[in-house]
């Protein structure tokens, strides 16, 4: 895979009968480090005051996923083990608790898919069940297509 990628992130998050999505699509940097994949993006916050700089670390056991901004984290997803961590956010700071079902990762010449099933705790409260899907591509092989 080339340095340059393309990174698209899509999340469902279910709670009850409320289910929420969210997608981000966006270029990035990547490298392998000691047999773990790192892919480098940054987010620009909604009211467009500050900047997120997130590192996703794919490794063989599982993922992680560090943000630093105005919103900070060290989140980990292991398969079959809960993982707590603190959220930082400018309104104050949560515990979040990561309890990973499942992890695919599936790895090809220019493409990298990272699938995720866990359960969500906040302040030690469970909210919702959760997946996220990473799709990774390098620039030069992407095939975007945008849909109406």
């Amino acid at each position: 895979m080339t340095r340059d990628v393309l990174i698209s992130i899509s999340g469902m998050q279910v709670a009850e009968e409320d289910k929420n999505g969210v997608e981000l699509i966006t270029s990035g940097d990547y490298f392998i480090k000691n047999g773990n994949h790192y892919i480098l993006y940054e987010e620009i916050q909604e009211d467009g005051e500050g900047v997120t700089k997130n590192t996703i670390k794919i490794r063989p056991s599982g993922l992680d996923i560090i943000k630093r901004g105005s919103f900070s984290t060290h989140m980990i997803f292991e398969k079959d083990k809960k993982n707590m961590s603190c959220y930082a956010t400018p309104l104050g700071e949560l515990m979040v608790g990561i309890n990973t079902n499942d992890i695919h990762i599936q790895e090809d010449e220019d493409h990298l898919n990272v699938r995720v099933e866990y359960s969500l705790d906040i302040n030690y409260q469970h909210v919702s069940q959760c997946s996220i899907v990473l799709d990774i591509h390098s620039k030069a092989t992407a095939d975007i297509r945008l849909v109406n």
